[in-house]
């Protein structure tokens, strides 16, 4: 089902593009319609198979997967400008005279948009540091600093470069401990000897810290563990640790297969945190559903993070992730809980973002003050 909407949306967008296009000026002059149109249809093809032969590959057929990912986005991103000159000319019935202006000049806007939106997606996360007051925790740990980073997505996008480099952006934090918030691979195990000798390069005394998340039930989760637990990663699933002395640290196993379900989904966390905590409590879960934002709260922790929703990742589509999860990107208050969600490292489908770049997070616990 998800191949046939893909295969609809680019054709859609592709179609569009390509006659908008080729109605400018400068370009019916230089192209015949003939070959414009029979250009069109090829990379269209191209297109196709790439939905077809898909995006997690590691071989030779990584290539077509990328190209249609990537060109699903770009059509995208370039019909935005487009759009936007057609609906400021009426699609040509009035402003007729300046109807060639507009569309180059939405064409131009386009292409713009587009390679902003691939260096955006690109480019290395950038650092979001906040300062963080936690309840109960103890003034041994003021001033302890953690790394979070989600929705890694390793695979066709990102191997063993991109990871070693993430590596060493986390080891500059010079983290106490690093948390994986989910998604650390796009659907199928990594199922290479690099992933484990990258892994066990984070320095971090408190260890490294994981939760599932969706991806990684889309392909064999309990291998992805295994590989992960090879690298020195311990897995949080529906469960809790003493991180240290009076700090707690909890994690859940992803949600997303029971909130598409239709049931519900707080069960997990009812039985990881079934009783209080002493001191702080520090709770990963990937996917920043309302009720268990909710049922955190309640139980008295006093950090919540997450990811999951890449933060729209490509303008407009946050106002529709934003439907789902009120809260979706960034820091929020929720009842004297503190809650992050994180737009992610990596990114999902399109190696693009607009507007905003990936991230990862380094938090500065502090104690609070008593009148908290």
């Amino acid at each position: 089902m998800f191949s046939v909407v893909l295969n609809i949306a680019g054709t859609l967008f592709h179609l569009y593009l390509a006659a908008r296009l080729h109605s400018l000026e400068a370009v019916r002059a230089r192209v015949s319609r003939r070959a414009w149109w029979t250009g069109a249809l090829l990379v269209w093809l191209l297109y196709i198979a790439g939905v077809h032969i898909g995006d997690a590959a590691l071989d030779w057929r990584w290539w077509p997967g990328q190209f249609a990912l990537t060109w699903l986005g770009i059509s995208f991103v370039m019909s935005l400008g487009l759009l936007a000159a057609d609906l400021a000319g009426g699609f040509g019935f009035w402003w007729r005279a300046h109807t060639q202006t507009l569309r180059t000049l939405g064409a131009g806007g386009g292409v713009l948009l587009a390679v902003f939106a691939l260096f955006q997606g690109m480019r290395a996360p950038v650092i979001v540091e906040h300062e963080v007051h936690l309840r109960g925790l103890p003034q041994a740990l003021d001033g302890t600093v953690i790394a979070a980073v989600s929705d890694i997505h390793l695979g066709a996008q990102r191997r063993s470069a991109w990871l070693a480099a993430r590596v060493a952006q986390i080891n500059a934090l010079e983290p106490a401990a690093v948390l994986l918030l989910g998604d650390q691979v796009e659907d199928d195990p990594v199922g290479a000897p690099w992933l484990a000798p990258a892994l066990r390069g984070l320095r971090a005394p408190l260890g490294v810290w994981a939760v599932t998340g969706n991806h990684e039930f889309y392909g064999e989760a309990e291998t992805t563990v295994r590989e992960f637990e090879a690298g020195g990663v311990r897995w949080l699933r529906d469960r809790r640790v003493e991180l240290a002395p009076g700090l707690t640290l909890a994690g859940i196993e992803d949600v997303g297969r029971r909130m598409r379900s239709g049931g519900g989904y707080t069960e997990g966390l009812a039985r990881t945190l079934s009783t209080a905590s002493p001191g702080a409590t520090i709770l990963l879960a990937h996917i920043p559903a309302p009720a268990l934002i909710d049922a955190a709260r309640e139980r008295g922790v006093g950090l919540m993070l997450s990811g999951h929703t890449h933060g729209g990742q490509i303008w407009p589509f946050g106002y529709a992730v934003q439907q789902r999860f009120a809260r979706y990107a960034g820091a929020y208050e929720v009842g004297g809980m503190r809650l992050y969600v994180t737009r992610g490292a990596g990114s999902w489908g399109p190696r693009m973002r607009l507007w905003r770049p990936g991230e990862i997070l380094r938090l500065t616990l502090r104690a609070a003050p008593a009148a908290l």
